[in-house]
């Protein structure tokens, strides 16, 4: 996987952040989502090198970045303090403006770092998800019932860790099993990289503080913005999985044209996981958006 990229590790923002960085010319930051690694983009990163500075990164709390101490507003794993992560990383490569492809939970992570920096993303394309605090207030029976894991892994510590600790593989294989396709997308040397990773010490309370993060301290940072009438700017693309939740359960563009002013987005042929269930389609979106 990720032939021709170089594997390294960065100390910004108080973390060390693992990441995989190949190709040339512009910049471009990919974050990958719950519960897995840099690793979802081993598909589509090569491709995507011809044309930019590709940068895979794990997120704090996953793959093989830091573990932060939780602490009690859940502070340290708050959309904005890991976009903070996102920006520090692209300036210290020496990208002080980079483009965004984004999954799942880094693709929150993305929304927040593109409000708080609007001045450092050029354009941003998110995969799979609708805006966090739209999704928690129109939750439902069969959003609740198909995302389960949400609100699980908000319960106070530490029966979530415990829970999950006491056999992660069987977790991982719970939550990505559960989806449209199942586990075929994954190939046995990815997926055997995100038990490796979800198994580290550390992984199951950095998994749960980053959701007890979003039903918290990061839903009070999308209000104040929208009280403050603050949007997003740059051009989003929005993708979503014509089989999946997402798109069942929301009405993906609309919501993301209630916080940005230059939005298109379509849903794809797949399920949740696109860059590993349909490569193909996504770069061609991708780049025809970036480039």
């Amino acid at each position: 996987m990720f032939a021709g990229f170089r594997k390294d590790q960065r100390h910004v923002n108080g973390v060390d952040i693992a990441y995989r960085i190949g190709g040339s010319g512009p910049g471009l930051l990919l974050l990958h989502g719950h519960p897995q690694t840099h690793v979802i983009w081993h598909k589509v990163a090569g491709d995507l090198a011809k044309h930019f500075t590709v940068v895979a990164a794990d997120l704090r709390g996953y793959g093989d970045s830091t573990r932060p101490a939780a602490d009690e507003q859940h502070l340290n794993y708050s959309k904005r303090e890991m976009g903070r992560d996102g920006v520090a990383l692209m300036e210290s490569l020496g990208f002080s403006e980079f483009s965004i492809l984004a999954h799942d939970r880094g693709a929150r992570v993305a929304h927040r770092l593109a409000l708080d920096h609007p001045q450092a993303v050029q354009r941003l394309v998110l995969l799979d998800i609708a805006p966090t605090l739209a999704m928690y207030t129109q939750t439902d029976e069969a959003f609740a019932r198909a995302y389960w894991h949400w609100f699980f892994l908000i319960r106070p510590a530490p029966l979530p860790e415990t829970l999950i600790e006491a056999n992660p593989e069987q977790y991982l294989r719970s939550v990505m099993g559960s989806r449209s396709a199942g586990l075929k997308p994954f190939t046995d040397e990815a997926f055997s990289e995100y038990v490796r990773c979800i198994s580290l010490p550390g992984s199951a309370r950095g998994i749960c503080e980053d959701y007890r993060a979003s039903a918290g301290i990061d839903l009070e940072h999308d209000r104040a913005d929208i009280e403050a009438g603050r949007s997003l700017n740059m051009p989003l693309l929005a993708l979503w999985g014509a089989e999946g939740t997402v798109g069942r359960c929301f009405d993906p563009l609309r919501e993301w044209q209630k916080v940005a002013t230059d939005v298109r987005g379509k849903a794809l042929p797949g399920g949740h996981y696109l860059a590993e269930e349909v490569p193909e389609q996504l770069l061609g979106e991708v780049l025809a958006f970036l480039r």
